[in-house]
């Protein structure tokens, strides 16, 4: 299954209770698109947070996103890894 990274923005002063409880909402409902979130790193200061998902394709990443209620800027495939 293909790998996915994707960014949202504007998530200044995250928590680690926050990025849990939006990563905890993905996972809720990743299997009605086929989706495996596999991590999210979070930085309250620049406001990013980055999650590293498997998915058929970068569009069910970011409906899982929207349903869940925090839509991802941008949504990049990950073909190659060292």
């Amino acid at each position: 299954m293909p790998e996915f990274m994707d960014v949202h923005t504007g998530m200044q002063g995250v928590t680690p209770e926050a990025l849990l409880e939006a990563h905890n909402a993905d996972l809720a409902i990743q299997g009605e698109e086929n989706v495996n979130f596999k991590h999210a790193w979070g930085d309250p200061e620049t406001g990013m947070v980055f999650c590293l998902s498997e998915a058929p394709d970068a569009a069910a990443v970011q409906r899982i996103h929207e349903r869940a209620g925090h839509p991802a800027d941008n949504v990049y495939p990950v073909p190659v890894q060292a």
